[in-house]
């Protein structure tokens, strides 16, 4: 059987059914799976039925699934660290009620790409949803394929071959996590081209949002000007579309061709348990590595 496929915008989203996900997939059915995503860049899956495991197998067929850091107090989260924990529950199944970490996650309602703070960057994300607030908790997805596309010439050329600096800290700092522009400085960043070549459909893409702090070579308040107007032109209603989630919910993201963020919800009283992994850009490296567990081991130094 092979895939059904329902756009929601006329170049990117797409609800795709027609096969069974939880059990292996013939050749032709992966080169379908990812084909898909190369072309609408996120696909959404409705009740697939998937547990952690066949998450995680169904997830492998995109490359290398990167791994949540590992502390020495406590094993995984899920018994698996490819599975990082995108809810709003703690290790004993109840809502989190501390205000520290629920500041840190708002950093996830800006509008954002999955862990391009790193060298290595993210290219898909996989998010499987288990338990959903009853009201809110959508999640927004925003084409930079198009958007890029539709800028006008003179900003084409004006933001060609520039780079920016990401930084996880910076929009922590934004989503009102205190920490002071000088302890940003300090931290960890990642340098990445603004404009980049999305691999599998050949088209070029903006490759921004809210980890992205400053522009090399440019002073600070004129990079932060053009970023957030690349980040306001990539995000007008005709590029982006919402998600409404429901438990069985599969939804595969292509970092390098969106953005995405959460909807607001009732954090402290409503559940919400969502799993992800995400796959790594580029051939898998020789032995398992740990780069988050550097990052942050960094950040308590």
């Amino acid at each position: 059987m092979s895939l059904t496929i329902k756009p929601i915008l006329p170049r990117f989203g797409a609800e795709v059914s027609g096969i069974d996900i939880t059990r292996p997939l013939t050749e032709e059915q992966q080169h379908e799976v990812i084909a898909a995503n190369d072309k609408w860049g996120v696909c959404v899956y409705r009740g697939t039925g998937l547990d952690n495991d066949s998450h995680m197998a169904f997830s492998r067929l995109f490359g290398y699934l990167e791994r949540a850091p590992l502390r020495p107090d406590k094993p995984p989260r899920y018994g698996y660290r490819e599975l990082f924990d995108a809810g709003n529950l703690d290790d004993q199944g109840a809502i989190i009620q501390d205000d520290a970490i629920l500041q840190h996650k708002k950093g996830d309602r800006l509008w954002h790409t999955d862990s391009s703070f790193m060298d290595l960057r993210s290219a898909y994300s996989l998010l499987l949803a288990y338990e959903v607030p009853k009201e809110g908790g959508k999640t927004f997805f925003a084409d930079t394929r198009s958007a890029y596309e539709d800028l006008p010439q003179s900003m084409k050329d004006r933001i060609a071959g520039l780079e920016a600096e990401h930084s996880l800290w910076h929009s922590r700092q934004a989503a009102g996590v205190p920490i002071s522009d000088e302890e940003v400085d300090a931290r960890s960043k990642a340098r990445h081209p603004l404009v980049l070549r999305h691999q599998g459909s050949g088209r070029d893409a903006l490759y921004v949002a809210a980890h992205a702090r400053d522009i090399v070579g440019m002073p600070r308040a004129e990079g932060q000007a053009l970023l957030r107007e690349l980040i306001d032109w990539a995000t007008q209603p005709q590029y982006v579309f919402s998600v409404t989630w429901q438990p069985g919910d599969l939804v595969i993201w292509d970092n390098l061709a969106s953005m995405h963020r959460g909807g607001d919800y009732d954090a402290k009283n409503e559940r919400r348990d969502m799993r992800r992994t995400t796959v790594r850009e580029g051939e898998p490296p020789a032995i398992p590595d740990d780069p988050f567990a550097a990052l942050f081991t960094a950040r308590a130094a």
